[in-house]
């Protein structure tokens, strides 16, 4: 199986990366996608995905918490690191308008910039939208149906309506991770069941939202198994299922 976001190679997995990994590999994991978060995580990507080449992959973007009044210089550094890195995909992208609305329109800004980059690649994105769906849908919208790059909307938080709105927007698969499994957690997997396998992609987001039975603890790439088969659980269908349909899925919009 895939997951197809996660963020290894930061300080929480310093000390025992290699493990983690060799765990990871064990519970059936054949591929990771690394998004990056900024400038200076651009090292720390490559670094990890020259340790593993054939296990990961490299994804190159601005996360939206770190787009500030300087927006506009950082990408024009990151622009060309898309390509020199060999990246899948431009992410970890979008708006986050959780806890501050301070740099909304920065964000917007930001995003369509980076969208650009997709188009003139032909690259996926990884989008990160918290409390900001109709905003990243209406930045997508800024493309015409046959310009309009596909993508992961990472972590996606809406319902089964919101979903549907997604999908009906482009070539688009939604990102499900540990948040699935938590126990109050029925708008996900009323998403899930509406929308099938078809349309999702499994992620960890690691080190963030461990799944259960690990909720609270570190979050890693072997728990995507954990995902997995909670989804299968949903479903009333089998692991190896959900495996083959979301790897499918995987595969095909990274081009692995």
């Amino acid at each position: 199986m895939i997951d197809s976001h996660s963020h290894i190679y930061c300080d929480a997995f310093d000390a025992d990366r290699e493990a983690v990994v060799e765990r990871a590999v064990a519970a059936g994991v054949t591929h990771i996608v690394l998004p990056n978060e900024n400038l200076a995580s651009v090292a720390r990507v490559m670094e990890t995905r020259d340790r593993w080449p054939q296990l990961m992959s490299p994804a190159i973007g601005l996360h939206p918490e770190e787009v500030k009044d300087d927006w506009a210089d950082i990408l024009e550094q990151l622009q060309p690191l898309v390509g020199k890195c060999g990246a899948v995909a431009v992410g970890e992208v979008g708006i986050d308008l959780y806890w501050d609305t301070t740099y909304r329109q920065q964000q917007l800004d930001a995003l369509h910039e980076q969208l650009r980059w997709c188009v003139d690649r032909g690259l996926p994105f990884i989008l990160h939208s918290r409390h900001a769906l109709d905003d990243c849908l209406t930045v997508l919208r800024r493309f015409g149906a046959g310009d309009r790059p596909p993508g992961v909307f990472h972590c996606f938080e809406g319902d089964a309506m919101a979903a549907r709105e997604v999908l009906d927007a482009g070539d688009f698969v939604l990102g499900v991770g540990g948040s699935f499994t938590f126990k109050r957690n029925d708008v996900t997997r009323g998403m899930v069941a509406a929308v099938g396998l078809e349309n999702i992609v499994l992620e960890t987001d690691s080190p963030y939202l461990a799944p259960v039975p690990h909720r609270g603890k570190r979050n890693e790439s072997a728990f995507v198994a954990d995902v997995a088969q909670a989804v299968a659980n949903l479903l009333g269908t089998d692991l190896a299922t959900v495996d083959r349909v979301t790897t499918a899925n995987a595969r095909r919009l990274f081009g692995l």
